[in-house]
């Protein structure tokens, strides 16, 4: 037996931070993760293989499609899936392998195996060979993130019928893909491979793409998609996927009822959401608690009910994104050495990685209508930006939503080219309670893209510059 003071399960985002903060903070450390490589689904066929096939494929519409206009003559590029993938997995590599690098330099124990509680104080680790070992601990982590939510009576082959992690190694362009869903995994993924040449109709069961995202960006962004050649079929439920031939044949119900009717495609993707993964992890016997919908419980502490174990990132409630994690990770390691961190779930930035890319923080107009919170709205157009001309990248807009009575930013939207790494102005800002005036009279290099945040934030008080 081993003896611990920390014993994490599972090492992507959350995982992996939480052990390397506390071996900082003076813990002695161990992980068990059940992959061969470390990272977690994010890093292994989320997160990152998909930025790397976005990135690759807006290159490849880019040249086709971009290119002349700039005065730029080139040959109609041809698609070399196999060298793209090739890309894809070197990314991959670096990354898993860059963690297992910093684990090893942090003198965190890795343990390769499934994990389960046995006990608080107690982890029984299974190794591919089928023997098992168990690690002592003070404190155990449950960090063992989120898995395919499926769809009822639709069975995933990862081969015509597949999840993110088959979409992401399609060995030919399909020429009909259907997506099930019209979340941020779903329009990423559905993007990729109708820049490539498929034909996308994107089924959603809601009356708009992007849930939980603000309904004015929601709109003019599926109009945008619209224009690259995606479908969608709003208020729609997908009750059946039968072969047929080679093809799928896929029945599509409105979501009120109705009459069906059939889509012919060659790949179906499911992209409905993710669960809590906490299968073979012996919660049950150990007493740990889940809610309603299989989550971990804990309390404002990460702690679960049961003395020593605690829980961190898409196995608790709150957004699942791995940024929201590592946040987590590092906090909980921070807790147990007697710190007592915060982490801020109202300004938690969430990015959807298409072009143009949509980014987000804090609330929407929907939520603060809801909450009878009384608010002014400041928009500017990407069109009225000079840098933004000079790309070719004028779609999409910068909002500001701000409160009525002392001008707080209370919520930040942004539909354009680089608006993931524009939101976080606005995220800093919030942190610290800013306010739109705060935003707008702060000096903003000319020209850049992020000059039109500064104009959506002056133009909440009805004074914009450049519109």
């Amino acid at each position: 037996m081993s003896q611990y003071d920390l014993v994490v399960i599972g090492t992507g985002p959350g995982g992996y931070v939480c052990a390397i903060k506390a071996a900082q903070l003076g813990q002695k450390v161990a992980v068990v993760e059940k992959r061969a490589t470390h990272g977690g689904t994010c890093l292994n066929v989320g997160c990152i293989p998909s930025k790397a096939l976005l990135h690759a494929s807006e290159m490849f519409a880019e040249a086709g499609h971009g290119f002349e206009k700039l005065g730029i003559k080139v040959s109609k590029p041809k698609l070399d899936l196999p060298t793209m993938m090739t890309h894809k997995q070197d990314v991959i590599d670096a990354n898993v392998n860059g963690v297992g690098f910093l684990l090893k330099k942090n003198k965190v124990d890795a343990h390769h195996g499934t994990g389960k509680i046995l006990s608080a104080g107690k982890v029984e680790v299974t190794a591919e060979d089928g023997s098992k070992s168990v690690l002592e601990t003070k404190n155990i982590v449950i960090a063992t993130g989120s898995d395919v939510m499926p769809l009822p009576g639709v069975e995933i082959d990862e081969k015509q019928i597949v999840s993110s992690t088959g979409a992401l190694e399609l060995e030919k362009v399909p020429g009909k893909l259907v997506v099930v869903g019209g979340g941020v995994i779903g329009l990423e993924l559905g993007s990729v491979w109708a820049r490539l040449g498929a034909d996308v109709t994107v089924v959603e069961f809601m009356p708009k793409i992007l849930g939980p995202m603000d309904g004015d960006v929601s709109k003019n962004f599926q109009r945008m998609l619209k224009k690259q050649g995606m479908e969608f079929k709003l208020s729609s439920k997908v009750t059946g996927v039968t072969k047929k031939g080679k093809g799928l044949e896929v029945t599509v119900e409105p979501a009120a009822g109705g009459d069906a009717e059939t889509i012919a495609a060659d790949i179906v993707l499911v992209a409905i959401g993710r669960k809590p993964y906490t299968e073979g992890l012996g919660l049950e016997d150990a007493g740990v608690a889940l809610d309603e919908r299989g989550r971990v419980q804990t309390n404002g502490h990460f702690a679960t009910n049961v003395p020593g174990i605690y829980a961190i990132g898409d196995v608790i409630a709150g957004p699942m994104l791995a940024h929201k994690a590592e946040d987590e990770g590092v906090a909980l390691a921070e807790t147990l050495v007697g710190q007592k961190p915060h982490v801020n779930y109202d300004i938690i930035p969430g990015v959807v990685y298409t072009q143009p890319e949509v980014a987000s923080v804090g609330k929407t107009e929907e939520e603060l209508k809801a909450a009878g919170v009384k608010y002014n709205v400041g928009k500017f157009p990407f069109m009225a930006n000079g840098r933004a001309r000079a790309m070719n990248q004028t779609e999409g807009f910068a909002k500001v939503l701000a409160d009525a009575e002392t001008d707080r930013v209370l919520g930040v939207h942004i539909v354009s080219f680089g608006a993931g790494e524009m939101i976080h102005e606005a995220a800093v800002l919030m942190e610290f309670g800013g306010s739109s005036e705060d935003l707008g009279r702060t000096c903003h290099a000319h020209p850049t893209m992020s000059e039109a945040v500064k104009e959506a934030a002056m133009a909440t008080a009805g004074k914009p510059i450049h519109s």
